[in-house]
Formats: structure tokens, sequence, C-alpha cells
């Protein structure tokens, strides 16, 4: 389609919903290092001098929370009380119980277990943590087979922290946001609309010295070649952004999920990811819908896929697959569902073990996207199945 926009944005790991989210997941990475079957279900709320973290936690071994949530804070950048949100001296509040009985025996002894079928392995033994439905996305935008828009987006939040961190635009703050709009033309991206930077800074920086500095050493860098004469660039354009992070808005775990998924391009089932052991599909699920979806674009099968898989408490098998190729593909969508069931193993507990999802590795995943972040080296993002996807259709 000739003149069609589309918007993503990303905000930074300062902002206040992804401080909640990084708490959650160092809860959650904290219970993993040493019980990896334990059960977590974090929720953190963050305001003015305030943390409060709640929620189900069933495990063997000791987490002292509030210590991994005041670590947290600082190594965002909340290190200084002038902020209003300082990782030293903010109130640390928790809430915690045990899961639920009635959820915790469904997922340990899946619903095909206790009916007494045969078990094809020992992935039938356990019960996907909720009902839900997942999606997953990916096209041949990019190299990480992800939507051009989100990926700049995120690259560009990315790079603002790095000049944050490492002084390369001194006097930054932690909190800031994004948003990128690509023009396509017949389907393909062609150039960069208009991108947004908010970047919050120290009260005593000029402002046009901060926007020049910042289009200059963030935005030129990462937009690059999807710039032209034309492109509309806003910086900070409230004027200023001295105040931000918690004291400014309040933040929550699971606030920002098209942030982590595909910007909006692709559907999400609305299930947040970070606080969630691995038993919970919204999270592993997710995981898996992504990998089909990668795999099925990677392999040459089709230009563009979402995947859906639907799941209920204690099931352990997904009660249906779809899979939409958008019309860029010569087989029937159909088919390649029949093929991605036969190559693609989506019980939970295969699910676990095919990405090993029962170790601490989701703090950094916390911002900048659960996909296409091939600098982590994740499991998920892998295309080792697309040979087998193509024998099965080609």
């Amino acid at each position: 389609m000739k003149g069609r926009y589309f918007t993503s944005e990303s905000v930074t790991e300062g902002h206040p919903d992804k401080v909640a989210d990084r708490i959650s997941d160092a809860v959650l990475d904290s219970v993993l290092k040493n019980d990896p079957h334990g059960r977590v279900a974090c929720e953190t709320f963050v305001s003015t001098g305030l943390v409060l973290i709640g929620g189900e936690i069933t495990t063997e071994t000791y987490v002292d929370i509030p210590t991994v949530a005041r670590n947290t804070v600082l190594d965002v950048g909340y290190n200084d009380n002038k902020y209003g949100f300082d990782g030293e001296d903010c109130a640390v509040l928790t809430s915690i119980d045990e899961q639920s009985p009635d959820i915790s025996q469904g997922v340990s002894e899946a619903q095909e277990v206790r009916e007494g079928k045969d078990k094809k392995n020992h992935y039938d033994e356990l019960g996907a943590g909720d009902q839900g439905i997942v999606y997953g996305y990916a096209c041949k935008e990019t190299k990480s087979y992800m939507p051009l828009p989100i990926t700049l987006a995120h690259r560009l939040t990315k790079k603002l922290t790095e000049a944050r961190r490492t002084e390369l635009i001194p006097h930054l703050r932690p909190d800031g946001k994004s948003q990128v709009t690509i023009e396509y033309e017949e389907g393909k991206p062609i150039r960069a609309d208009t991108v947004i930077l908010a970047a919050q800074h120290d009260p005593e920086l000029d402002e046009e010295d901060l926007a020049r500095k910042l289009l200059g050493k963030v935005i030129k860098p990462v937009i690059g070649r999807w710039l032209d004469e034309d492109t509309n660039i806003f910086v900070n354009s409230s004027g200023k952004f001295v105040k931000g992070g918690p004291p400014a808005d309040a933040g929550m775990t699971g606030r920002k999920i098209i942030v982590d998924t595909y910007g909006g391009y692709g559907s999400h089932g609305g299930g947040a990811y970070s606080g969630k052991d691995p038993t919970k599909v919204d999270r592993s699920g997710s995981y898996m819908a992504r990998y089909v979806a990668k795999n099925i674009v990677a392999s040459g099968i089709s230009e563009e896929c979402e995947v859906q898989i639907a799941y209920t408490i204690g099931k352990a098998n997904p009660l249906a697959v779809t899979i939409d190729t958008f019309g860029t593909s010569d087989l029937g969508d159909d088919r390649i569902v029949e093929a991605a069931k036969e190559v693609f193993d989506m019980r939970p507990a295969a699910i676990i073990d095919k990405f090993q999802l029962r170790r601490p590795i989701y703090t950094p995943l916390s911002a900048y996207g659960h996909f296409g972040r091939e600098e982590l080296g994740l499991a998920w993002e892998k295309t080792d199945r697309k040979e087998d996807l193509r024998e099965k259709l080609l």
C-alpha cells in the first residue's frame, strides 16, 4: 500500500513502568538462581520514594526482596535523592503469598495425567499455569525478523541509555522515550517520517544544546539512512524534561506490553511477561509463538507470519494453533499450521526445556523488548527449525 505509515514507541529502563518490570524480573531471577523450579508471579508498583512488591512466590530458597529491589533501582541509575527516587533510601514494602494450591495442582499435574491418559513423555506432566492466548510475529523488514519501527525505537532508547551511562552526553537522567513513524510504499519501508526522542536531564543543561547533542550523537547514528530532508524530528518537544521516573509518573509491572513485543505491528494476547516464571504461558508460550513465526519466515515459506497459541490452565497441550501469513505465502495457512504442530512441541514443559527457561535470564529482557535481541543469544530467536519446515512443506 502506498503512503502507509506505522508508528512504534520504546522507553528506557528508567521509565517508571520499566523500573517496575525490572524489579519484578530481578526478583524472579533471584529465585531461579538457587531454585530453578520456584513459582513466581511478582508485581511491582513504584512512585515517589516508594517500591511496593506483591504477588505469589513458592520457593525453597530465600530471597532478600528489599535488597534486590534497591540494587535494581540503583543499577538503573536512580542513585541520588535529588531525583525524588533513590535506591538507597526509598521505602520498600512487600506483600507476598504462596501460589494458590488450586493453581499449583493443575500446573504440577496436568489434566492429561489426572485423567489417566497415556503420556507420550514427561512433557505431558506439566500443565499450563493459566488460560490465555499468546502471539508471535516475524517479518523480513530487518535482519532480526522484527518490524522496522519498533527496531529503530528500541535502538534509540538503548543508545540514549548508553549516552547517559558512558557520559557521551553528560547530565542525562534515567527516564526517556522514543517514537518512530515509518512510511511504507507497496508494503516496503522507504523512510522515517517522524522521529521523537525525550530524554530526562539535569536542570542546568541548556535545552537547545542538549537537543543538538541528542540529534548528532543519538538520532542520526541510529536512524541513519532512513532519515531524509523531510523527516520530522522532535527532541524534548515539551521544552524540558527534568522531573521524570516514578516521581513524575507512577509505574507498574506490565503496562508496556506492546513495547515488550512488536510495537503494535503484531497482535498481543494481553498478558504481561515480567515477574512470571516460565510455567506461565503468557511468557513461555509467547516465546514459543515468536520462535515458530520466525522459523516460518526464515524458511522462506512466507514474508510475514503471525502465530496464535491458545492454552487453558492445567492442560499441557494447546487448545488451538492459528497461523496467518497475510497472503505472503503460496501455501495454505492451514497446511502450515499442521506442519508447525509436527515440528514444534508447544507444551509448557517442552518449551521450558527447549529454551532452558529455568535460568536467571530475565532481568535484561525487562527493557528494550523480548524479541529481536540478537545480542543476548536468546534461544527463541534461533532459526534452527527452518529446514525441518521446508522438508514438511516444500
